[in-house]
């Protein structure tokens, strides 16, 4: 049996970069040159970056990605790695875009993969199965491909896939099987969600099964706007064992040897198999020999627990956001609370305290273990911690203007909010928002007050995850020897927004061990009254979420992006009328 080299490369591009995405893929080919790999892989639209969006409906953009393909084929030649064949995805197009004009059936934009080889675009291959739910839209940009491109290359027939197409059955996969291809390459970005590790391998087996070859799947790493990108690259065999897998949230290149079925019949010409048109490619029967000395190993990466899993996608998608935005640095209000003792935890974590400004913001409301908290984190992380008081502000507009009850909670909270972007502005920082998902659904929070910034880095984080958040990354630190980042106290109390005397949460909502629940069911799982009713909810309970849910849709539509970590994130995942009647009646 023919043994390949594989180098995956789990790197982290940027949309648009074009340029920088190019130079990423050069210097990871050297790396993957220099461990003596045979054939490299790159995620998809690695040129470009994922998701690109409404871009693809720029021809400039199209031709500027086809442009810089041609010109990475032939620096890698230039670069002495010409005989390195290099799978890479990128965005293409054979027709004009679908939303214009001059649009032609079957033609537009393709999310698309090719193989470089000698300063040449010697195969490419365009995505089938076109996802369309969830954070995903790929109908709205692509037109989907008819094609399995098959490469030979060291005597094993490979074939070219990407993302979707593995999680669709009886498509590419199936006719690969046909073709009798021995390894099948699957170039992805696939969103991270909290558990779809476990979800990647079986899925990865079952696509190994079903067409009867080895599978090399590769995932890029990262951080895109509300999308984090974990990486978990990996290689199964063609009977499901798990050969090789790479960590989550770092880049990394996974290289491993793989013993392959030999290509069984000469290269031909197109094939009609499975209702689908295969085409064969001879690429190189002769390949730059593998590094001399042991076999190389990828080794098997475990996955982690779930609360270290989560913590590595909001510091990732955090640093990410405020590193290729090129923010010189961030600013959060620090209440004392154990939203922002996580918020400004994660900052630092994500970009060192030297970039962190955390702000006490105190009013008359504000209590002496608040704030004693708030300045207990700062010295525990090391920020750059600030007093702002906002009384003196407040009562300025309260001898102008005759407010009373919710309207004097909200002014705090506004002012709070003014101070906060006045430090933006006069700066440069970007202001981070701390609301977690729970106060998000219920519109517990005041709209250009507390809801001010231009991320928030718990946004997908429900409010019962912040303390397991908290409590995990406390412990892992003491694991480590080092200093909790987060007081017991910010945990261990009730939590308040501190905007009227002896005020806290549960004055005006359940417990959240009752309400994180319900709003999972209905937020995350689409369940109506009567699903939620027959999980066991109090039918009242149940009524007073759901109109309290319903009623903030305008709140959450003006709210800041944020880190999804979970199945159905507020933002791109869940997209809702504001102006809409329908309710869960009772």
């Amino acid at each position: 049996m023919p043994t390949l080299r594989l180098a995956l490369c789990q790197v982290n591009p940027t949309v648009g970069d074009l340029a920088g995405n190019a130079d990423l893929i050069r210097a990871w080919t050297r790396k993957a040159a220099d461990a003596g790999a045979q054939l490299t892989l790159f995620p998809e639209l690695m040129l470009t970056g994922y998701p690109v969006e409404d871009l693809v409906f720029r021809r400039s953009f199209v031709a500027a990605s086809q442009a810089a393909l041609r010109q990475l084929a032939a620096d890698l030649a230039a670069d002495g790695l010409g005989d390195l064949p290099v799978v890479v995805g990128y965005l293409d197009a054979d027709g004009p875009p679908q939303v214009s004009g001059d649009a032609q059936p079957g033609r537009g934009a393709r999310n698309a993969s090719a193989l470089l080889h000698r300063g040449a675009v010697v195969a490419t291959y365009f995505k089938h199965h076109l996802p369309n739910y969830g954070v995903f839209d790929e109908d709205r940009y692509f037109v989907p491909g008819n094609t399995l491109e098959v490469v030979r290359i060291g005597g094993v027939d490979v074939g070219l896939t990407i993302c979707e197409d593995l999680w669709q059955a009886g498509g590419p996969f199936a006719v690969a099987r046909q073709a009798g291809v021995g390894l099948v390459v699957n170039i992805n970005g696939s969103p991270y969600e909290l558990n779809k590790d476990d979800v990647r391998l079986p899925l990865v087996r079952r696509r190994a099964a079903e067409a009867g070859a080895t599978v090399a799947y590769v995932n890029m790493v990262g951080g895109q706007d509300e999308l984090v990108y974990d990486g978990d690259s990996m290689i199964v065999g063609a009977d499901g064992t798990l050969l090789a897998r790479a960590p989550q949230f770092v880049e990394h290149l996974l290289v491993h040897d793989v013993d392959l079925a030999a290509a069984k019949e000469p290269v031909g010409g197109d094939q009609q198999l499975g209702g689908m048109r295969v085409v064969h490619t001879r690429v190189s029967d002769i390949l730059p020999p593998a590094a001399s000395g042991e076999i190389a190993a990828g080794g098997i990466i475990e996955p982690v627990a779930d609360e270290a899993e989560v913590w590595q996608a909001l510091v990732l998608g955090l640093r990410d956001y405020v590193n290729k935005n090129r923010f010189p640095s961030v600013v959060l209000g620090l209440s004392g609370g154990i939203d922002s003792a996580v918020s400004a935890a994660i900052a630092v974590d994500a970009l060192g305290p030297d970039r962190v400004v955390g702000v006490s913001l105190p009013s008359q409301h504000s209590s002496k273990h608040s704030r004693a908290d708030a300045e207990d984190l700062a010295k525990r992380t090391g920020l750059d911690y600030r007093i702002e008081p906002i009384q003196p502000m407040v009562d300025a507009f309260l001898a102008n203007m005759s407010l009373s009850g919710v309207a004097v909670e909200n002014l705090q909270a506004r002012v709070r909010g003014v101070i906060l972007m006045a430090l933006s502005n006069q700066e440069g920082h970007l202001v981070l928002t701390t609301g977690n998902k729970s106060e998000l659904a219920v519109g517990y929070s005041t709209l250009y007050g507390d809801s001010v910034g231009g991320y928030n880095p718990v946004k997908d984080v429900w409010k019962t995850l912040i303390w397991r958040l908290a409590r995990w990354r406390n412990a892992d630190a003491e694991r480590r020897g080092e200093t909790p980042p987060i007081p017991e106290s910010s945990i261990g109390k009730p939590p308040s927004a501190e905007l009227s005397p002896g005020q806290l949460d549960s004055d005006t909502l359940p417990d959240y061990d009752v309400l994180d629940p319900i709003l999972i069911g209905y937020v995350d799982g689409d369940l109506g009254r009567d699903g939620l009713i027959a999980s066991g909810h109090n039918p009242a309970m149940v009524d007073k979420v759901l109109r309290m849910v319903d009623t903030a849709e305008y709140k959450r539509r003006q709210s800041a992006p944020g880190t999804k970590i979970s199945h159905k994130a507020f933002g791109r995942d869940r997209r809702l009328p504001i102006t809409n009647r329908w309710r869960e009646h009772g």
